[in-house]
């Protein structure tokens, strides 16, 4: 079984990006698995928490998900041309401690696609990410962009998909990317 965990780098109730990962979760091919998981309780990093605290338990269930999961699917949206806070910051505290990163990240397949109002889609948004992907030493898939501009016209806030050109576009992003994890070729 592949089984994929799709990350919303959304907090908004009505998310375009969450509604893109609920649209996918049913084409998924046979044999594959989209698991939505939200970073709404995962708190702002700070070195000293962790030091005193400990790792917040919603961060430590998250990683151990991710680490048993076959690849991670990131549905971001773009804030300033780049990627979102809170997205980032979630991802700061599931690589700490640093000596975690390869069992969390190291050789995971990623994919990143994502939604916005705006005309270009998150295309700064998903280059931005791709320095912070290397260091993790994720393996990041290459063969597929999805890119949702001007959301609300073809997506409505239960992921039900507005427009057929968007389902095909996101059928075979997601099912190029589960073949990616399973090291198939087409």
């Amino acid at each position: 079984m592949t089984r994929i965990i799709g990350i919303s780098g959304s907090l908004r109730r009505d998310s375009f990006n969450t509604a893109l990962l609920r649209a996918a979760t049913p084409m998924m091919p046979d044999g594959a698995t989209l698991a939505i998981r939200l970073i709404h309780d995962i708190p702002l990093y700070n070195f000293d928490v962790e030091t005193v605290q400990g790792m917040p338990s919603t961060v430590t269930h998250l990683k151990d998900e991710i680490a048993a999961r076959s690849g991670l699917l990131i549905a971001t949206p773009e804030y300033n041309n780049s990627i979102p806070g809170v997205v980032k910051n979630a991802i700061d505290w599931l690589s700490r401690p640093p000596n975690d990163i390869p069992r969390v990240f190291g050789d995971l397949p990623v994919a990143i696609m994502g939604a916005t109002q705006g005309a270009f889609g998150t295309i700064l948004s998903q280059n931005a990410w791709l320095p912070v992907l290397r260091t993790l030493g994720t393996r990041h898939w290459t063969g597929g962009r999805l890119v949702v501009p001007g959301a609300a016209k073809v997506l409505d806030k239960d992921g039900n998909i507005l427009d057929e050109k968007l389902r095909e576009r996101l059928e075979k992003f997601v099912h190029g990317f589960v073949v990616f994890v399973r090291g198939e070729r087409h």
